[in-house]
């Protein structure tokens, strides 16, 4: 019973559980970005002469079709139209998390510049209070 202890104590802590959370969000945040990115960014850059980026693709060797019309052997083919996507949005998500953590790092700054007054910092204001009333 003490492995299930310590598995649910580790479980439970806090950084972990934000890792979750931040792996759940991070998916769908993923599926976001594939979407602008096939919907939008993709039909942009097609209005330029390539047509669908996302369908682009150089074929190397044509399909085989038999004498009665059954594909004998598929064409291989280069999809870099599909390649260029997924670049687009590895940058589009990693903009996104280096916004967010530039974000925290600003807050974690200012938390810490405004310092928690100390015991000693208390008893001598304490002082110099009492020794101006006097």
């Amino acid at each position: 019973m003490g492995m299930m202890k310590e598995f649910k104590d580790f479980a439970m802590k806090g950084n972990l559980v934000d890792i979750a959370v931040a792996f759940v969000m991070g998916g769908a945040f993923g599926k976001v970005v594939t979407s602008f990115t096939e919907g939008i960014v993709s039909p942009v850059i097609g209005l330029l002469g390539v047509g669908d980026l996302n369908k682009s693709m150089l074929t190397i060797k044509d399909a085989v079709i038999g004498p009665d019309g059954v594909l004998v052997k598929e064409a291989v083919t280069l999809k870099y139209g599909e390649f260029i996507t997924a670049i687009i949005n590895f940058i589009i998500v990693a903009f996104v998390m280096f916004m967010v953590i530039k974000a925290i790092n600003t807050m974690k700054k200012k938390q810490e510049a405004a310092p928690a007054a100390t015991p000693e910092d208390i008893a001598l204001l304490r002082e110099i209070r009492d020794s101006l009333k006097k």
